[in-house]
């Protein structure tokens, strides 16, 4: 079946093109969403009338669209999840899942938005694209963590922690603790001498 794009459809064209889709795709997902018409003589001309109009539409949405991709962008949402010793999470991180942590965020975004190619199952930082229309997309970080503490140290990582770059860093929080407080114990000592002293 032939069909005219009303808007911009990434795997089909842009505006105005005269596309070959699948009867199905058309009737079922193209058609209903007023994504496009059908390629008849009457449509085309009606399309030609009110192409202008179209194009200021659309150039309207595209402006809302990259001003909510100004805010988005380099955004990190920070999503806390049940995980094994290896990063494997139980159970899984969706559109869903994303689309409400952007929305608590401040910046309101459907599920049908956020691209996901596959359900996120790990712990770490995922880059995920935002379609906010046709032309405009922006990329979110999601920083997916056993607690709020793990998820700020791999933001400052930029990785994943796996257990060894746990025990790693708890070792040097550990050690830069013990090193404080002797030199805080070796300060005092010092003073007592001086006062000693005097």
């Amino acid at each position: 079946m032939e069909v005219i794009l009303l808007e911009r459809i990434e795997s089909l064209g842009q505006m105005g093109e005269v596309v070959k889709v699948k009867a199905g795709f058309a009737r079922n997902f193209l058609l209903p969403q007023k994504k496009a018409l059908r390629a008849t003589d009457a449509n085309r001309k009606v399309f030609e009338e009110r192409r202008v109009q179209l194009e200021a539409e659309n150039l309207e949405r595209k402006s809302e669209a990259e001003k909510v991709a100004g805010t988005l962008d380099g955004l990190s949402v920070v999503l806390v999840r049940a995980a094994s010793e290896t990063g494997q999470l139980y159970g899984s991180v969706t559109a869903r899942d994303v689309a409400e942590s952007i929305t608590a965020a401040g910046v309101t975004v459907g599920r049908s938005q956020v691209r996901l190619d596959k359900a996120l199952k790990q712990l770490g930082l995922e880059p995920v694209r935002v379609q906010l229309h046709p032309e405009v997309a922006v990329s979110v970080t999601v920083n997916i963590a056993r607690s709020q503490e793990e998820a700020e140290t791999q933001a400052k990582l930029g990785r994943a922690l796996d257990r060894e770059a746990m025990e790693d860093e708890f070792e040097r929080a550990d050690a830069a603790a013990e090193a404080a407080s002797e030199a805080g114990a070796a300060a005092s000592e010092t003073e007592g001498e001086k006062a000693a002293e005097a």
